[in-house]
């Protein structure tokens, strides 16, 4: 299969959000994505696998300020035994901010979507903390919020909210109907729209129930802002509240 067939959202997306990212990313070798099979213990998740042979060395545009997902840093610390093989728990990204020194690790535990949860820990694992159903989520939305949402010159951040329901249910019905799409798959916990004059993004915590999503919003046009909030308020049970407008 080539790699492009594995993962074939995820790369229409990222090429949307930065068309040069080809001329940028580097791939692990097979050597190196063998290895950390062998650290995992497991067959990698179908997305991961992706990740290594597109940006198992770099990660271009999209690369974080502090964490490090390449094959080489990861190595090197299982080699140091900075971190040590454990069959629940895979490091997949070095902190280097030692004010927040929190690893970013699969747990295999809870695989989904060809994927697994992300959480936070130090190397020894002593602290777990859930962040992201998936990896594949974590990037889209940390990327589509950076490169979609905060730079329109008009956004706003609050909170959905429904006591009796699941809020992705109802978002995913109403921005439908409004033209936007959902670029790749994503469960409750995290939601991504894009739309021709507008994106949208939501989160919450895995340990929470579904029904509390802050989300922001970002667009041209701050009268259609409004109108899509509308619609949203109008055409479900969602309480809407805006904590702040930008722009």
């Amino acid at each position: 299969m080539r790699t492009q067939d594995l993962e074939p959202e995820m790369e229409e997306l990222l090429l949307r959000l930065v068309p040069d990212l080809p001329a940028q990313w580097q791939g692990a070798t097979e050597q190196e994505i063998e290895q950390l099979t062998k650290f995992a213990g497991r067959p990698l998740p179908r997305f991961y696998r992706w990740f290594l042979l597109r940006m198992g060395r770099s990660m271009g545009a999209i690369s974080y300020a502090t964490l490090d997902f390449s094959a080489p840093k990861l190595l090197s610390c299982y080699a140091a035994r900075f971190t040590t093989p454990d069959s629940r728990f895979l490091m997949i990204a070095h902190e280097s901010d030692e004010m927040v020194p929190l690893h970013i690790f699969y747990d295999f535990e809870h695989p989904v979507r060809d994927d697994a949860r992300v959480v936070l820990m130090d190397a020894g694992r002593q602290e777990l903390y859930n962040h992201f159903e998936t990896l594949r989520e974590m990037i889209a939305w940390g990327r589509f919020l950076q490169l979609r949402v905060k730079v329109q010159p008009n956004r706003c951040r609050g909170i959905f909210s429904d006591t009796s329901g699941d809020v992705r249910e109802q978002l995913d019905l109403v921005l439908d109907s409004l033209g936007f799409t959902t670029p790749i798959p994503t469960g409750p916990y995290c939601g991504i729209y894009e739309g021709d004059r507008a994106s949208l993004v939501t989160s919450s915590s895995i340990d929470d129930p579904p029904r509390i999503q802050p989300f922001q919003l970002g667009g041209k046009d701050v009268g259609y802002l409004r109108r899509v909030l509308g619609e949203i308020a109008a055409e479900t049970s969602l309480e809407v509240e805006i904590k702040e407008w930008n722009g």
